[in-house]
C-alpha cells in the first residue's frame, strides 16, 4: 500500500486498461511512460455489469482469446519486475477472485506485487468474502461510493476501504456520460470530510480538460474507455496513442494546482 499512498501524494493520474486485450505488457508500459501515477488492469470478466459498450468489448476480445486468471497474475508479477515503484489494483467482479476460495486470491495477489483490488460486486456488507484475506497480505481493498451513497451508508462503504476512494461520478456505466462539475465537487468535498483515505474520481472522464477540473478538487482522476478504444483502434499498436493521450492527460492533472 506504500506505492499508493506515494502515488496520491500530489493529483494523481489512474489509467486502466483490460488484461489481454492487445499487447497488454506493451500498453501497460505505455501508460507509466506516458506519466500515469496509478495503473488499474481490468480482469475480463462475462457480465461486466459497472462497464459500458467499450470495456464491455473489451472483455470480449480478451476472454476470445483465452485469457485467464493465471494470465493475469502473471501480467501482474512481469508489470511489477519492469516498474517497482508504479502502483498496481486489479479490477474485476467476485467470481474469478473468489471461486478458488479468498485466501488463494489474495496469495496470488500478494506474490504478483498487485497493491490494490476493486471488486464492483462485493458490497462492504459482504467485505468478509474478500476484505479479510486481502487486508491480511497487504492489499488493499478499493471501495467505490456512488452518487446514491447517503451519510447512513458512507461508514460503512468506509469501513476496512484502503488505498483510495474511487468516486464513481455518475450512476450508470463507464464511458457513457460525465457528471456536472459542480456535483463532483459538492460530492469531493462530503467524501473528504468524512475519510482521510485519498478520494479518486472516475467514470465518463475522456479529455485532460475534465481530468484537470477534477484534479483540481479531488486526488486523483480515474480514465478507462477513452484508453480501451485506442487498444479497439489501434490493436497491437496501440501503445503510441495510448503514451500520447496518457501524456497530455498527466500533464493536465499534475499541473492543475
Amino acid at each position: 500500500m506504500t506505492r499508493l499512498a506515494n502515488a496520491f501524494a500530489k493529483p494523481a493520474l489512474v489509467c486502466f486498461v483490460t488484461a489481454g486485450d492487445g499487447d497488454t505488457a506493451a500498453n501497460l508500459d505505455a501508460l507509466v511512460e506516458g506519466g500515469a501515477d496509478v495503473i488499474e488492469l481490468g480482469m475480463p470478466f462475462t457480465d461486466p455489469m459497472a462497464d459500458g459498450p467499450a470495456i464491455q468489448e473489451a472483455n470480449i476480445r480478451s476472454l476470445a482469446k483465452g485469457t485467464t486468471t493465471a494470465d493475469i497474475f502473471a501480467i501482474a508479477a512481469a508489470f511489477r519486475a519492469r516498474h517497482p515503484d508504479t502502483p498496481l489494483v486489479l479490477m474485476g467482479y467476485a467470481n474469478p477472485m473468489i471461486r478458488r476460495g479468498p485466501e488463494w486470491f489474495a496469495n496470488q495477489c500478494e506474490a504478483a506485487g498487485v497493491d490494490g483490488v476493486i471488486c464492483v460486486d462485493i458490497p462492504p456488507e459482504e467485505d468478509a468474502a474478500l476484505g479479510p484475506a486481502l487486508r491480511a497480505k497487504g492489499v488493499a481493498p478499493i471501495r467505490l461510493a456512488t452518487p446514491t451513497t447517503d451519510a447512513a451508508r458512507l461508514p460503512q462503504v468506509l469501513n476496512g476501504s484502503g488505498g483510495f476512494l474511487y468516486y464513481v461520478s455518475v450512476a450508470g456505466i463507464t464511458g457513457k456520460q460525465q457528471a456536472a462539475m459542480a456535483s463532483i465537487e459538492d460530492a469531493v468535498a462530503r467524501l473528504k470530510a468524512a475519510t482521510d483515505i485519498p478520494v479518486a474520481v472516475g467514470f465518463g472522464v475522456r479529455t485532460p480538460e475534465q481530468a484537470s477540473a477534477i484534479a483540481k478538487v479531488a486526488d486523483g482522476v480515474v480514465v478507462g474507455s477513452a484508453l480501451v478504444e485506442l487498444v479497439a483502434e489501434h490493436g497491437e499498436d496501440a501503445p503510441a496513442a495510448l503514451r500520447e493521450l496518457t501524456s497530455a492527460l498527466a500533464h493536465a492533472v499534475h499541473s492543475a494546482r
